[in-house]
């Protein structure tokens, strides 16, 4: 049995197939990402799955793709993790911009392929590499327009009283956002990246409104000034966009990518058909 696996930081997507590529199963838990998260948590949210925690010993072979596994060490992490579970399966761990390009992009095609959803991030495809000039700092200092970008976006306009007074009460009889339950969710549990990103909902459900134009317009311009930007040719490859905070917002992405010449390709909320679709090849050559 082989499992394909992508993850971000909100949830993980598992689909199992036999040696000739045929589906067996899917299933989904909760992210699995390293650098958030301990080991026994990753060991709990893969266990408390029972299709794979019933499947374990059929395992082969797993290919991981996953956020915050871009450095050795985050790799290794769950690594010791998968090898406590998965038995008798061999392992290729790869950080989800792999699963972006594996998913949006024709094999051998020159591409630009983004990550927007509880994070951010930016890869070139030259046709057969994936290439990065910008190292992921993470949730804190990097993920322009992400998900958790937005989130943090909005709290703090909505306690610096910058957000307009009809937006701010609506807000708040929508979230819990007392300053205890803020400051608990961010500096006391896990996964505070996916908590912020959650706030992100009341951004897109309300794009239309004026003050939240901006705010959305100020994010893209960002992620595509620091991030896209790096790259000599990137008016002259299309440029995919992977992940939901993209989709949802593919109509702002497509009109900001005419101002900087962009040639915008696909929107894709989830990279896992594209890349099990990847993997059958592979199986069937």
């Amino acid at each position: 049995m082989i499992l394909v696996v992508d993850s971000g930081s909100t949830k993980t997507d598992w689909i199992a197939l036999d040696n000739e590529g045929e589906e067996l199963f899917s299933t989904q838990t909760l992210g699995l990402n390293p650098q958030m998260l301990s080991n026994e948590i990753l060991n709990e949210r893969i266990k408390n799955n029972f299709d794979i925690y019933k499947n374990r010993k059929l395992v082969n072979k797993l290919f991981f793709y996953g956020a915050g596994c871009g450095v050795k060490d985050t790799q290794n992490r769950i690594l010791k993790v998968f090898k406590s579970i998965f038995i008798n399966s061999e392992f290729d761990i790869k950080e989800d911009t792999y699963a972006a390009v594996y998913s949006a992009v024709d094999e051998g095609i020159p591409s630009i392929v983004n990550i927007i959803g509880t994070g951010s991030n930016c890869s070139y495809y030259d046709g057969k590499n994936v290439i990065q000039k910008v190292q992921s700092l993470g949730y804190v200092l990097m993920d322009y327009a992400s998900g958790n970008y937005y989130g943090k976006y909005l709290i703090r306009a909505y306690y610096f009283n910058k957000m307009p007074e009809s937006l701010r009460d609506e807000f708040s009889n929508n979230y819990d956002l007392s300053p205890n339950s803020i400051k608990n969710k961010l500096y006391r549990e896990e996964n505070p990246n996916t908590y912020l990103a959650g706030f992100a909902r009341f951004l897109i459900e309300n794009k239309s409104n004026e003050y939240f134009k901006e705010i959305i317009f100020k994010g893209l311009e960002r992620f595509i000034d620091y991030q896209i930007l790096q790259y000599d040719d990137f008016s002259k490859v299309d440029v995919h966009y992977v992940g939901s905070i993209a989709y949802y917002l593919k109509d702002e992405i497509t009109k900001i990518g005419m101002k900087y010449n962009l040639k915008t390709g696909k929107f894709i909320q989830r990279p896992i058909t594209g890349l099990v679709d990847y993997h059958k090849r592979i199986i069937l050559k």
